[in-house]
């Protein structure tokens, strides 16, 4: 596309936080001359929502603040400046627009309301002028290739699964990127630290499952690492219910949920693995496990805000409670259950807990203590270092009962406890530290 000689565009970058396989900067480097780039930590993501919690806790603002670092670095070898700022986006970009007589802003889109608020709002504080260009950007099938309309998204993740398998593809990743033409300019913006965002600094737990860092370069190594250093995708769908280590999955949902790495770099790995090393059910595995992530995206865009209404997208009515007594013993790892408790203390000094935990946790709190299950997602939202809308939600209602399961099942955690931790390892582990 031929544009005007030194065209500046804006990149409002959002979770979607990498330089490969970034369909947003792609388009943003081919269509101007120069770029410039732009991430707020959003005020509002680190205050308290209406259960009490904060909506991100010092975990994934760690995380966050290690990604952001690293995407500066990856962005300046383009001749890209990040602009980044502790302020709402709509302070921040008319001044922006205003400066570089910005005429084109490319971000990722959006669905869900929050996000789209935000949009709307900087949207408003702009001359209609300027061109927006919304790019979906977190799919591995993107919305144009799955033979779907978004109304016809089916209800059993099955049914979905057997489709895109059959009629879809996933497209090439994007790697070519050229280097933009320098832009002279004097950024004085500053990366904030976590005491900036209100938190103290702290240490990373010695017995965390997730010891690693923010970021596309940390991203890129731990799948090497996984793929084809130690071989481990071959053997993911054995493992993957495990409790305990680094290596019983691939940890790639914290890169995953920021968009530092994104879900078809992962799938072309997968496949050039299965062309280089072996192809079993392992390999397949993390590829389903890809498109469950997918699945819960569509589910968002089908049913909007329903997935965080209490009767989910089912509309159904349970006897909830919001026993805050018995939501403090959850939170705090003193239930009847010490599997519960097990996983609920290492999120509380992680902000991690694996796939299994959270399933048993999760039903634990809206099947036996009947607590209305938007408290236990608003908590994770919270403490999760892979905090992702779409998954999160997706997950709770599925467990809940008002969700994509039909058959509304009820996890026996002690037969869990029992199956997955048989010589009591995990909780042992976790039980036998004093709460800090």
């Amino acid at each position: 596309m031929q544009t005007e000689q030194n065209n500046i565009g804006l990149v409002w970058f959002k979770n979607d936080l990498r330089v490969h396989d970034n369909a947003v900067l792609n388009k943003a480097i081919s269509e101007n001359d120069k770029t410039i780039g732009l991430f707020c930590f959003e005020p509002q993501l680190f205050e308290k929502d209406p259960f009490g919690f904060r909506k991100t806790e010092k975990y994934r603002a760690k995380f966050l603040i290690e990604t952001i670092i690293d995407l500066k670095q990856q962005l300046k070898s383009l001749n890209i400046e990040l602009f980044v700022h502790h302020a709402q986006p709509e302070k921040i970009i008319p001044n922006l627009v205003s400066d570089y007589q910005i005429q084109n802003i490319y971000l990722q889109n959006e669905w869900t309301s929050e996000e789209r608020k935000i949009i709307n709002n900087v949207k408003s504080s702009l001359p209609e002028s300027v061109t927006w260009h919304t790019i979906y950007n977190q799919f591995l099938f993107h919305p144009d290739d799955i033979n779907l309309e978004i109304p016809e998204i089916p209800q059993v993740f099955t049914n979905f699964r057997k489709k895109v398998e059959k009629e879809s593809r996933v497209r090439p990743s994007l790697t070519e990127l050229s280097i933009q033409q320098a832009l002279e300019i004097n950024n004085q913006t500053e990366i904030p630290s976590l005491s900036n965002l209100g938190f103290d600094e702290f240490e990373t737990h010695a017995n965390t499952a997730f010891p690693f860092q923010g970021g596309e370069t940390a991203a890129l190594k731990r799948l090497d690492n996984y793929f084809f250093e130690t071989k481990k995708l071959g053997f993911y769908k054995k493992t993957r219910n495990g409790l305990i280590g680094t290596d019983f999955s691939s940890k790639f949902s914290p890169w995953l949920a920021n968009g530092s790495l994104s879900p078809r770099t992962i799938y072309w790995e997968v496949k050039r693995f299965e062309k280089e090393r072996v192809k079993n059910e392992s390999t397949y595995w993390l590829i389903f496990e890809l498109i469950w992530r997918d699945y819960f995206k569509y589910i968002s865009l089908k049913h909007g805000n329903a997935i965080f209404k209490i009767g989910g997208i089912l509309e159904k009515n349970y006897a909830w409670n919001t026993n805050q007594t018995l939501v403090e013993q959850w939170i705090n790892g003193t239930t009847a259950s010490p599997f519960v408790n097990a996983n609920m203390l290492e999120l509380k000094k992680t902000g991690w807990m694996s796939n299994r935990g959270r399933q048993n946790v999760a039903s634990y709190f809206s099947k036996e203590l009947m607590l209305d299950w938007r408290i236990g997602a608003a908590y994770f939202e919270s403490m999760l270092i892979d905090y992702d809308v779409h998954s999160n939600y997706g997950n709770w209602m599925y467990v809940s009962g008002v969700g994509n399961d039909l058959r509304d099942r009820k996890f026996n955690v002690q037969l869990q406890a029992e199956r997955y931790d048989p010589n009591g390892k995990f909780q042992n582990l976790w039980l036998q530290e004093t709460l800090f």
